[in-house]
C-alpha cells in the first residue's frame, strides 16, 4: 500500500512537470485584432501662397534625373513638365506624396513625400516658367481599320480638334486649348509637346475608369472621354500631342535662323544743357 501511494505521487509529479514543459514550448495565439490602419498623408495646398520660381529651382534639383533640368526630359516613359501650370504640378505632386496615384508615379514617392505644400507650389512655379519643347508626330499611313489610308497624326488631329460627335467624344481642345496650352484655372494640363508614350499610357489609365484618387471629379471627366477611344485612336492622339506646339514658336525659330539679330542702336547723345 505504501509503494502504491509512492507510485501515485510520482505519477502526479511527472504529469505536473510535463504540463509545465508543454506550457513552456507552446506559443500562445495572438489576439485576433484588426490590422493597423495608418492615416493617409493630408496635404492642404489651400494654405499656401503663390509659388516662388527661384526657390522652386533649387527644390526641383531631384526632378532633373527623370524630367530634365528644365522639365524637358529625354526618357520617353517620363512626362515633360516644362510649361505645365503651377497649380497642376503642385496638385499632382500632392496626390503622389499622399499615395493617391498609382502606376509608374509610385516611383516618385521617395522624392516628394517630405515636401511641404509650399515646396510643391514653388516647384510647380519653376517648371511653369520653363519653355516646353515639342517632338515629331508620326506621319506613317495607317494600313487597316477605320482610319485606313490616313496618317496617325491626322487621326489624332481630327479627334483633338473636332472630337467625334456620333460617339459623344468632345474635342480635346475645348479644355486643353488649340495649341495644348491647357487651362490653369480648373487645372486642365498643358499637353502640347507631351511625349507620345506617356500620353498614351495616361489615356489607357483613364480608359480603365478606376482610380484611387479621393476626389475623382477631374479623373471622371477624362474617363468618360477615354472609354470610347480605341487603341489605335489613343496611339494617334499620343503622337499628335507630341508634335503639337504654338505656331508662333515656328515663326520665332524661322526669324532667328533667317538673319542674325540686328545690333542695338547707338544711344542718343544727351541734349545740351540750358545755361
Amino acid at each position: 500500500m505504501r509503494h502504491a501511494r509512492v507510485f501515485g505521487l510520482a505519477g502526479l509529479a511527472i504529469a505536473a512537470v510535463g504540463a509545465v514543459a508543454f506550457a513552456q514550448t507552446t506559443v500562445a495565439p495572438l489576439p485576433d485584432n484588426a490590422p493597423v490602419v495608418t492615416a493617409p498623408l493630408e496635404i492642404d495646398l489651400s494654405k499656401t501662397t503663390w509659388g516662388d520660381a527661384k526657390a522652386g529651382q533649387t527644390k526641383a534639383s531631384a526632378c532633373a534625373a527623370c524630367h530634365g533640368a528644365d522639365g524637358n526630359g529625354s526618357d520617353p516613359q517620363y512626362p515633360n513638365i516644362a510649361g505645365q501650370s503651377e497649380r497642376y504640378i503642385a496638385h499632382q505632386v500632392a496626390l503622389i506624396a499622399s499615395g493617391q496615384r498609382g502606376g509608374t508615379a509610385v516611383a516618385m514617392v521617395p522624392f516628394v513625400k517630405d515636401l511641404t505644400p509650399q515646396d510643391m507650389r514653388d516647384i510647380g512655379a519653376y517648371f511653369a516658367t520653363q519653355k516646353a519643347s515639342a517632338g515629331l508626330a508620326d506621319d506613317t499611313v495607317i494600313a487597316d481599320g477605320t482610319y485606313k489610308g490616313m496618317k496617325f497624326y491626322e487621326v489624332g488631329q481630327q479627334l483633338y480638334r473636332g472630337g467625334d460627335a456620333a460617339r459623344g467624344i468632345p474635342a480635346c481642345m475645348a479644355c486643353h486649348g488649340p495649341s495644348g496650352a491647357g487651362n490653369p484655372g480648373p487645372a486642365y494640363p498643358h499637353l502640347g509637346g507631351q511625349r507620345q508614350d506617356y500620353a498614351a499610357r495616361r489615356l489607357q489609365e483613364y480608359r480603365t475608369g478606376t482610380t484611387t484618387v479621393k476626389d475623382p471629379a477631374l479623373f471622371n471627366i477624362m474617363a468618360q472621354v477615354a472609354n470610347k477611344l480605341t487603341d489605335q485612336e489613343i496611339q494617334a492622339l499620343g503622337t499628335y500631342l507630341q508634335g503639337l506646339h504654338n505656331r508662333a514658336d515656328d515663326a520665332a525659330a524661322s526669324a532667328g535662323k533667317a538673319a542674325p539679330a540686328a545690333p542695338p542702336a547707338p544711344a542718343a547723345e544727351p541734349a545740351p544743357q540750358q545755361s
